[in-house]
């Protein structure tokens, strides 16, 4: 599996998804408006990648067939 293959985008994109709650949880706990917004955006950025990583992975079994 490559570094840059679809499953391995999937999970990048959940990490960044988990860490966006957490970020988004700790602004909300502190009242920290930026904090949260910061959290937001990584969890966009996660279901982004996520997305891209089943695209991916779907042309590469589609290949591999």
């Amino acid at each position: 599996m490559s570094e840059n293959s679809g499953l391995n985008k999937k999970l990048d994109g959940a990490v960044d998804k988990v860490a966006g709650k957490a970020k988004e949880a700790l602004g909300k706990a502190t009242g920290d408006k930026s904090t949260e917004r910061d959290g937001k955006k990584d969890q966009l950025k996660g279901d982004a990648k996520k997305t891209v990583g089943n695209v991916q992975q779907n042309l590469e079994d589609t290949n591999r067939h």
